[in-house]
């Protein structure tokens, strides 16, 4: 890998995006991929950090949808991260990567507690660390934890890794005619009401201007071509 463009970064990773072609649950697969090039990016000098979603398991929103709690809901979601991260965890370490999982609700049995200058120092110490159960409030998105954790550990940039490549006018899955945006500024996605991530993840990005990649993690490479300054789906960032 060639001199990478980021010194640290934030992946954010969906839990539709482990489900691969499944539908449901984790593809062994797509977690090997990843644990090869996330390999790939810590040997040449990048820290990375993780915070990964839950959806292929649970989603809360859905749930609440349906008429339960909505906080008791959200909560049952953190606990599906922290089976995510698990997972990740494993994966990364049969590649040969040290990792720590930093849990927002404590669970000492099989995560540590969140604290952001151990987090810091892990990485700093060649380690990735997997953020789990979101921020440990209810009614906050995976997307809003990702920035924050970006922001408060330092990150260069957040690479929101999905199972589409970039950030489209319209669902591509349902309007072949949709068009992909290269490039985004924060306000045009709150403007267009972009699903690229919540509100509240996209004005956090935008106060502290925190570029955003977005792109496919089922293409072989696409991390390791992000880091490299390569173009690779759409990138979020200030503009007029």
């Amino acid at each position: 890998m060639s001199t990478p463009r980021f010194k640290r970064v934030l992946l954010k990773l969906s839990g539709e995006a482990l489900m691969g072609d499944a539908g449901y649950g984790i593809d062994p697969k797509v977690i090997d991929d990843l644990a090869q090039q996330v390999r790939t990016a810590r040997d040449a000098g990048v820290e990375i950090a993780i915070v990964v979603g839950g959806g292929n398991i649970f989603r809360g929103v859905a749930a609440s949808a349906k008429g339960m709690d909505r906080a008791q809901a959200d909560y049952i979601g953190m606990l599906a991260t922290v089976m995510n991260a698990l997972a990740i965890q494993d994966h990364l370490e049969k590649a040969g990567v040290f990792t720590r999982v930093m849990s927002a609700i404590p669970m000492s049995t099989v995560a540590e507690p969140y604290v952001r200058r151990r987090a810091i120092r892990h990485m700093e110490k060649g380690r990735v660390v997997i953020f789990a159960a979101g921020t440990g409030n209810p009614y906050f998105t995976t997307d809003t934890t990702a920035a924050l954790r970006a922001l408060e550990i330092g990150a260069d940039c957040i690479m929101k890794a999905t199972k589409v490549d970039g950030v489209y006018d319209a669902d591509p899955a349902l309007n072949p005619d949709a068009v992909r945006f290269d490039e985004l500024t924060y306000m045009e996605v709150l403007r267009r009401e972009l699903k690229v991530m919540d509100s509240t993840a996209i004005t956090l990005a935008m106060d502290n201007n925190l570029p955003i990649i977005v792109f496919n993690i089922t293409t072989d490479g696409n991390i390791v071509h992000a880091l490299q300054g390569k173009h690779v789906g759409t990138i979020v960032r200030g503009g007029n």
